[in-house]
């Protein structure tokens, strides 16, 4: 086993994301010892507290370590767009992580709200552009309290932003089934996703041996439901991909069993790792979270650091416990609790890598 020592911030944030990443930690624990973890307690409780979600230096203090594992952030009494822009977006951005990498998989012993629908027909990747598009501070309120008020919310789609996603979703395509759908939706938008298409094209020219196709939207949207077993990567703006990365996760069986990655591809600053679900603070601290999102996304982050074997074991591990189907949580029909499904993971994730470790050379 690599004996290599690693420096990983985790901000367990609010609610559940506190629960599933201390059983997170602790099952990566398992599989690469002598990780450095270091907490902070950037959330919305802190924003209560302080009127701030992180202090003004927070990507400062994050720039020296190797990757961050991210908890859930949201909490009621705190708007969305404030602990949103307040944490998440500006260390997306402070960090130029620019992907968003949302793998989304029928998991074994697991059911697809789809009807008859197998894990050989769900496995996407959705690559969704991470600093710019729709997500934009440009605009503003007018007119405020006047009978012709009115809001402006301006996107941003620059030509390097557009093309260093598309390109990176083309390498992911090309790695996998060699197929890649690209969400548009330029009969409607008339600026912003004609730009995007024609870079879409232009780089196509660049990768003969890559199915393309292009989809509005809507009718991507459609195609998830109807024909997942079409799609194998999907490429997408900040707003798109989004929403069709939430879609596409309800349908392989629901936002607890999704991770996601906040990916600097050059490596130049950390990336930042999490579950695609919310704080569900109606649950938290009973210890009956899901932690299977939080664990995935901590296996996303030993592979981006090169701890390839111990991120298959931690992947291989929960396909086996859920596959099994002895411990399970309540949001997957059984009793079990957070650290009961996280302990019964670790341990088989131990058992995989030792394995693999003992293999000759």
């Amino acid at each position: 086993m690599n004996d290599c020592r690693y420096r990983i911030a985790t901000i367990p944030g609010d609610g559940i994301g506190v629960d599933v990443t201390a059983a997170a930690v602790a099952v990566l624990d398992t599989v690469l010892p002598g990780i450095e973890w270091t907490e902070f307690d950037w959330s919305c409780a802190n924003y209560l507290r302080t009127g701030q979600m992180m202090p003004p230096d927070g990507p400062e203090l994050l720039a020296g370590f190797d990757a961050i594992l991210l908890g859930a952030v949201g909490f009621p009494g705190v708007p969305d767009h404030v602990s949103l822009w307040g944490l998440l977006i500006p260390l997306r951005r402070a960090f130029s992580q620019y992907v968003n990498l949302r793998p989304v998989r029928l998991l074994p012993g697991t059911e697809s709200a789809l009807r008859d629908r197998t894990a050989a027909d769900l496995d996407i990747l959705i690559v969704r552009e991470n600093s710019e598009g729709e997500y934009s501070e440009i605009g503003g309120k007018h007119n405020p309290g006047r009978y012709d008020e009115f809001v402006l919310q301006e996107s941003v789609f620059t030509r390097v932003g557009c093309e260093r996603i598309i390109r990176y979703a083309f390498e992911r395509a090309r790695e996998r089934g060699g197929r890649l759908c690209s969400a548009t939706k330029s009969n409607g938008l008339i600026h912003s996703m004609p730009y995007w298409d024609s870079v879409f094209d232009q780089i196509a020219v660049e990768y003969p041996d890559v199915r393309t196709r292009q989809m509005h939207v809507d009718a991507l949207a459609a195609e998830i439901v109807l024909h997942p077993d079409r799609l194998d990567v999907i490429v997408g703006s900040n707003l798109f991909g989004d929403i069709l990365s939430d879609l596409a996760a309800a349908v392989t069986g629901g936002l607890g069993l999704a991770p996601s990655g906040n990916i600097n591809p050059e490596g130049a600053c950390p990336s930042m790792f999490e579950a695609v679900h919310g704080s569900a603070p109606d649950i938290a601290g009973q210890g009956i979270a899901d932690p299977v999102a939080q664990i995935l996304a901590g296996a996303m982050l030993l592979d981006h650091l090169g701890e390839h074997a111990a991120a298959a074991a931690v992947d291989r591990a929960v396909c086996d416990v859920l596959g099994a189907g002895q411990v399970r949580t309540p949001d997957l029909g059984g009793t079990a609790t957070t650290t009961e499904l996280a302990t019964a993971i670790a341990s088989r994730a131990a058992e995989l890598v030792d394995a693999v470790s003992a293999e000759p050379r």
